[in-house]
């Protein structure tokens, strides 16, 4: 037994890893490649790399996040303990530096290298600057997916987490809004820098443009999205509720047989009424809601059903229940 235990346990270890590394690579290629050369700013640390590079683009943006990034680690391991651990640092290192070489071996001298020209970027073949609106939500899938594996992974981006975590805790603000907050004050300063070329020097090659804030907006959008889907998942799962004067009996029985699940059956009265009523409540996927309904149908034609999406369930044949310090996407 223990054998199998420790099997397990280093499977999940590389599996953890595995989604790590992968997420790194994700992450930088969409900064690197979508994001970055088009001057879109995404919030979080690498936006703000964005915008710090337009200032001084003789710096790469990753070197930027080394510096938001560590400071930021030192400041949680003060105020917040080691939550986020060894393989948050793993990520916040790996990261920037993956991005400054894709961002080396992707242009072709230092100068484009230098002005993140999107026309010389890998010889030119990715150019989009005609579809800033693709370019952004690509950027912003792969890296939500990214950024969402390293959750899955038991790492997170470090950045704005950070700052949100010491909101939260401190401040007692909700972690997403705290995000918000924090996304939304990158997207305002990349608004005045970026977009009207506050403190940029005309030389430099960056066109001021307000538009590109709006951008930014979407990619935040798209990225927040994409994380709580990756780790979440959709929801395929449908809760429903059904209420009868009659003894279900044969909707039980198809519950328990014919989709093999097992239900919760509450003894409850009607307010108006005051009659006893049967109220039964169960989980099932998504393609096996329109077989309860023909059940319920012929069990009790008058039944009172809701139907509604389940986003989260814990328990046995679900998910385990989190722990203390896991993020919720939302």
């Amino acid at each position: 037994m223990p054998k199998t235990s420790e099997k397990v346990d280093v499977a999940s270890l590389v599996r953890a890893w595995a989604n790590i590394l992968l997420g790194c690579v994700l992450m930088s290629i969409g900064y690197a490649v979508f994001i970055n050369p088009y001057n879109i700013v995404p919030g979080g640390v690498y936006g703000l790399s964005i915008v710090m590079h337009n200032i001084f683009p003789s710096i790469q943006v990753g070197y930027f996040g080394y510096m938001f990034d560590i400071p930021l680690l030192i400041i949680s391991l003060i105020l917040l303990g080691s939550k986020f651990g060894g393989r948050t640092a793993v990520s916040v290192i790996l990261t920037p530096f993956l991005m400054n070489i894709i961002e080396r071996y992707a242009y072709p001298n230092a100068e484009a290298l230098r002005t993140l020209d999107p026309s010389q970027l890998l010889g030119g073949v990715v150019n989009m600057t005609d579809h800033l609106m693709l370019t952004c939500i690509m950027g912003a899938v792969i890296i939500g997916l990214g950024c969402g594996l390293m959750v899955r992974g038991g790492a997170t981006s470090g950045g704005t987490d950070v700052i949100g975590m010491i909101m939260q805790k401190y401040l007692h603000t909700p972690f997403s809004s705290a995000i918000l907050i924090c996304d939304g004050t990158v997207v305002g300063i990349g608004l005045l820098v970026i977009g009207f070329g506050v403190g940029v020097d005309a030389e430099a090659g960056t066109s001021p443009s307000w538009l590109l804030s709006l951008y930014s907006l979407i990619s935040v959008y798209v990225i927040s999205r994409t994380v709580a889907f990756v780790i979440s998942g959709i929801a395929n799962d449908k809760i429903i509720f059904v209420i009868s004067d009659l003894d279900m009996q044969s909707l039980h029985d198809y519950v328990l047989r014919d989709l093999d699940r097992t239900a919760t059956l509450i003894k409850s009265h009607g307010l108006y009424t005051g009659n006893e009523k049967e109220m039964l409540f169960l989980v099932v996927d998504r393609r096996e809601v329109m077989g309860v309904k023909q059940q319920i149908r012929q069990a009790d034609p008058r039944a009172f059903v809701v139907v509604t999406d389940a986003y989260d369930i814990y328990g046995e044949g679900f998910k385990p229940l989190p722990k203390e310090g896991d993020i919720n996407p939302e």
